[in-house]
This record gives structure tokens, sequence and C-alpha cells, in this order.
């Protein structure tokens, strides 16, 4: 079923986001101010991550998020696992979602809504079978449905079920209740890591019906 947008997200929901994102700024930048500090003391420069990511259409993006990882290498260049470069202090970064608050700068721009599938990597284009694929029918969000029904403790085929059920339900009083429940987890800490992976094991595709 391809995505019909209706009166909400046609109308309110691109100048909401807007709205929001500028408000946001404005009343975080104190605390974005300090993260900056902190990740240039603790992991050093550059204190933003930027990373290719697709979003609506599959069109691809700079994402930025606030540095959580060190730059650590074996003897052959290669980066280590994540688990090797994940210190304490950028832990405690996800586990807070403080690292997310520079993407509030691409929901400026309109890259991302406040609301909407997460944006992965540009990698995992080719691996989504077709009901998957959908979940790009919508600009990527801060959060989601899937962030609220488990965030990286499901599945990914959980996950992607998730997106394509927002794809088909974007509604108003949808998004405000996916934002309040979102304030719930982070507060509560929930579902940061898979039960393998210090973030979420890679999305390796679909035995039949890869795109």
């Amino acid at each position: 079923m391809a995505h019909k947008k209706g009166f909400y997200e046609k109308y309110i929901k691109r100048p909401q986001d807007f709205l929001c994102a500028s408000a946001a700024l404005v009343a975080l930048s104190p605390v974005m101010a300090v993260t900056a500090l902190l990740v240039r003391q603790k992991l050093g420069t550059p204190v933003l991550f930027t990373q290719d990511r697709p979003g609506l259409d599959g069109k691809v993006f700079k994402l930025y998020k606030f540095r959580t990882m060190t730059d650590e290498r074996d003897e052959e260049g290669n980066l280590l696992p994540d688990e090797q470069r994940l210190p304490e202090f950028g832990k405690k970064l996800r586990s807070t979602s403080l690292d997310e608050l520079p993407e509030l700068f691409n929901i400026l721009k309109g890259d991302m809504s406040v609301v909407g599938p997460r944006p992965l990597l540009v990698r995992y284009l080719s691996r989504y079978n077709a009901h998957q694929a959908r979940r790009h029918e919508v600009r990527p969000g801060f959060t989601g449905l899937a962030q609220v029904n488990g965030r990286n403790a499901i599945s990914w085929e959980d996950k992607f079920d998730w997106d394509v059920k927002y794809v088909d339900n974007v509604t108003f009083l949808g998004d405000w209740k996916i934002v309040f429940d979102t304030i719930g987890i982070v507060l509560k800490r929930e579902g940061i890591s898979s039960e393998n992976s210090a973030t979420m094991e890679e999305f390796e595709g679909n035995q039949e019906g890869a795109l």
C-alpha cells in the first residue's frame, strides 16, 4: 500500500517540526554547550560525529551527533569494534540520548522530522525487502514508534514492522504520544543496547525478498 499524506502530514507536521526544533535548541543550548565541552575534553576532536544517512525517498543527508567513541585502531589501522571504542563517558551520553541533540539541526534543515523511522546506514538500502523499504516514504525521525516499543532491544524485523506501521498511521495525536513516551523511555534508560552489542548488530538483510 503506497503512502498517502493526510492533512496533518501535508500542512502541519513540517512547520510543527521546525518550531519544536527551534524551541528545543534555544532551551537546550546550555546543555549542548556543556556536552560539547565535555566531549572535547574526554574524547577530543571533532566534537561532532557526521555520517551519511538515507532520508525521505532514500535521499542521503549528513546526520549530526555528538561524538561518543574514540578512534582507536588495531595494528593494521582498522577501527576496533564498537565495544572497545565506547568509553564510559560515551555510554552515559547514549544512555541519556544527549548525543542525539545535534540532530535538531537536521530537523531545522528538513532532513528529519521529530517523529519518524530512525535514519539508518546507507549500506542497508540494498538489504531491505519491499516492505521494509517503505520506512523511507516519510522523513526519518529523532524518535519513532520502534524507539518506544523496544528501541535496540528488539529485532531488526520488529523494528521495521513498527516503522512501516508508523508510515501507515501518521497523525498529530500519534506523534505527540510517541514524543511523551520517548521522554519516559529516556528517563528510564531502556533499550539502549541489544543483547549482543553495545548498540545494535549489523543488519545483514533478508534471505528472501531483498530489493
